[in-house]
């Protein structure tokens, strides 16, 4: 966490706009070199593992896991679990969406049923600056496919010959009586709506085929224009010089002692700063996460190398089927400074000292034995309103503040408006009850103190010495 909080001392004011609307694109060379890298990406089964994570890298190699380790966004919707999430940029940089598979395995659901019959949704958000992020919603892509029985690992890049995204996921179908997975794509400007999906990707006999991820190459880099990696038994190869026109296989990384039984989950990531490609592969077959493959020419099988021994790091957290967005400098400034660690902490209650501030259902109390211990843990952040001031976010709910609604409070997911920062901001203040503890005044009602009472957390006037207990909190790891 420190290489990455060293950045933000030497980041420029200046930004520079991506040329077109995918994910992996490498940014004009004036002022790329001093920006990173974001990778989105899940770290493993269970209900906390199969969420949004970010890490960040200043070389494309060495990552370290931002906001402490901890997710950054949370599925609230479908399953509420999601894994292989896409990170797209759109091609003027004003909006961003992540897109990812409605799963949770573990939680609910196994890999039988999820195959057989599992979600036709995909879960979507939308972020104007890769910092404020939507409420999540789903997306209907394989309902509309015979037999369809699931939507797994989209992906989306920008066409400019038609000036919307081709969105492109597996489902598992059954078509001319063979039951297997392939890619299927769709049409979209909004991941809101999409055209009616095509069959995109097919492989031979019963051969499946579920993650494939597309870079378009820049001129000069190698044969063809586009170039994608699937997993398909192997990890394959191919070019075209458009995106849904004739695909010509290259060939794989066998040679390299990779096949697909042993690594997943494609991902580009273009270095900004020489003519290079890393591919990352996952080693799911090991439990071992991501892991490097480098070329500079994704066009020809054979100049794909494995990297030096200790030449990469990828943090503390393992990194799991995702995407890689090279950063501009503004937009390295703004993800580094919201997805900053930063101790999680507990809020104990000073008349009740068994008994902590947590969350349950979205409503907020004070109790013992806290159980998900997550329940009751908050980042004091930045206050969203005013200087000095905190705000309370949750640990499992990234997103979600404590926030004020008349006299009561609830864990509310932040919208982005003056209203909600002002409503979910506080002044600490020396402890009413004990000064060696602390007190949180509302920021909008400036005569009022964050307190409980009858264990609920209320928001009130405090003219007693109940009062007073009440309202003092101490700040625990």
């Amino acid at each position: 966490m420190s290489t990455v909080l060293s950045r933000l001392t030497t980041l420029l004011v200046a930004a520079c706009l991506l040329l077109t609307g995918q994910a992996l694109i490498r940014p004009d060379k004036a002022g790329a070199a001093e920006a990173g890298y974001l990778m989105t990406h899940f770290i493993g089964e269970g209900a906390a593992g199969q969420q949004i994570y970010f890490s960040h890298s200043a070389d494309g190699l060495h990552w370290s896991d931002l906001n402490g380790g901890g997710t950054t966004l949370r599925s609230t919707v479908g399953t509420r679990g999601v894994r292989d999430p896409s990170l797209v940029r759109s091609p003027d940089g004003g909006k961003y969406w992540i897109i990812a598979t409605d799963l949770c395995i573990g939680c609910g659901q196994s890999w039988g049923d999820s195959t057989s019959n599992g979600s036709r949704n995909l879960v979507v958000w939308e972020s104007t600056d890769l910092v404020t992020w939507s409420q999540p919603w789903l997306l209907n892509v394989a309902g509309a496919i015979p037999d369809g029985r699931n939507a797994w690992a989209p992906e989306a890049i920008w066409d400019p010959e038609t000036k919307d995204y081709v969105l492109y996921w597996a489902t598992n179908a059954t078509l001319n009586g063979v039951l297997k997975h392939r890619i299927y794509y769709a049409r979209t400007a909004d991941f809101r709506t999409i055209n009616t999906p095509q069959l995109y990707i097919d492989r031979p006999g019963t051969q499946g085929i579920i993650d494939t991820q597309i870079i378009e190459a820049p001129a000069g880099t190698g044969t063809y224009r586009y170039v994608r990696a699937s997993g398909d038994g192997q990890i394959t190869l191919e070019g075209s010089n458009s995106i849904l026109g004739t695909w010509t296989t290259i060939g794989n990384l066998s040679g390299l002692g990779l096949t697909g039984s042993q690594v997943e989950g494609p991902m580009w990531m273009r270095f900004r700063d020489r003519d290079e490609w890393a591919l990352y592969l996952d080693q799911y077959a090991t439990g071992r996460g991501y892991m490097p493959v480098l070329t500079s020419n994704p066009s020809a099988s054979g100049a794909y190398r494995l990297p030096a021994s200790g030449s990469y790091a990828m943090g503390g957290t393992k990194k799991r089927h995702g995407a890689i967005l090279n950063l501009t400098a503004a937009e390295e400034s703004r993800v580094l400074s919201r997805w900053a660690g930063g101790p999680v902490n507990r809020l104990q209650s000073y008349n009740y000292q068994d008994r902590y501030i947590r969350h349950t259902n979205f409503d907020v109390r004070v109790d013992p034995n806290v159980s998900p211990a997550q329940d009751a843990q908050f980042r004091l952040r930045p206050g969203l309103a005013g200087s000095g001031t905190v705000s309370f976010e949750s640990a499992n709910f990234p997103g979600y503040y404590l926030r004020q609604d008349g006299a009561d409070f609830q864990l509310v997911h932040n919208d982005g408006t003056a209203a909600f920062a002002a409503e979910a901001t506080f002044r600490r203040v020396a402890g009413l009850a004990d000064s060696t503890w602390s007190s949180f005044q509302s920021y909008n009602h400036p005569d009022r103190y964050l307190r409980h009472f009858g264990f609920q957390l209320k928001l009130d006037p405090i003219t007693t010495a109940t009062g007073r207990g009440d309202a003092t909190f101490k700040v625990v790891q």
